[in-house]
């Protein structure tokens, strides 16, 4: 299809050796992989070894539950294992990375919990994958907030969406469906590939560039309706393209 790389959510059965053997064959890099706190907890050694192995150059905690984020009753010992695991990750020659969702820009003293833990753990430990349609559902202008972590951005996830009225928005793929804002009866919120929706692309791109970024994930949790995710997957790619 004409993607450099791939971004893992898990393994799905696979062994780490099928899986690099699977990623050889096709042609694309293991970028980084999205590993849950609690699985990558339970036997941290191993977990980045394992990834390390694929090569993956980042391994990324792809959200936090509630009792985690700052000013939560665990956020001092997530500090204290994300710090822990940012170590691991070095020793593996990865990066630890965070990936946002809209619910880390609630605030707390007047700042985004996103920048407090940013603030709280060293960005030798810990850096950030931006998805910049959860920034710009939160209100926050995406190429903006690139920039404010220039140097502390080496991958960026480039989703799109359309959104209209009063449209909650779903967190069913991570599991969170608790957290679920209510969906209101008028209204949408779509993700859609990738210049199909509202956000300024080349605007993010040029950010992204001049921040640094090493790699740009495009992404797109639920296929736009009609079409397969390879077919999203494609037409992103070709809109991508079109802005060479």
């Amino acid at each position: 299809m004409g993607y450099d790389g791939v971004e893992l959510a898990g393994l799905c059965g696979y062994s780490p050796e099928q899986v690099k053997k699977m990623c050889e064959e096709a042609g694309l890099v293991p970028i980084s992989a999205h590993v849950p706190l609690a699985e990558m907890s339970a036997d941290p050694e191993k977990t980045m070894k394992d990834y390390a192995d694929m090569g993956c150059r980042y391994i990324a905690i792809p959200y936090l539950t509630e009792e985690f984020r700052p000013g939560a009753e665990n956020y001092k010992s997530f500090k204290k294992e994300a710090s822990h695991l940012g170590e691991l990750a070095n020793a593996n020659g990865m990066t630890l990375l965070y990936h946002n969702h809209d619910f880390e820009f609630a605030k707390k003293d007047g700042e985004y919990l996103l920048d407090i833990m940013y603030h709280d753990i060293p960005a030798s430990l810990l850096q950030t994958e931006q998805d910049t349609c959860w920034v710009k559902a939160s209100g926050v202008d995406p190429a903006a907030y690139i920039r404010k972590y220039s140097g502390r951005a080496p991958v960026v996830h480039l989703k799109d969406f359309y959104k209209s009225g009063n449209a909650g928005v779903s967190y069913e793929l991570i599991g969170l469906e608790g957290e679920q804002q209510e969906k209101k009866e008028e209204g949408t919120f779509e993700l859609r590939p990738l210049g199909q929706g509202m956000q300024d692309i080349p605007s993010i791109l040029k950010a992204s560039e001049e921040a640094g970024a090493k790699w740009l994930v495009v992404e797109q949790d639920d296929p736009t309706k009609g079409l397969t995710p390879i077919e999203c997957s494609r037409i992103s790619l070709q809109y991508l393209k079109s802005l060479d």
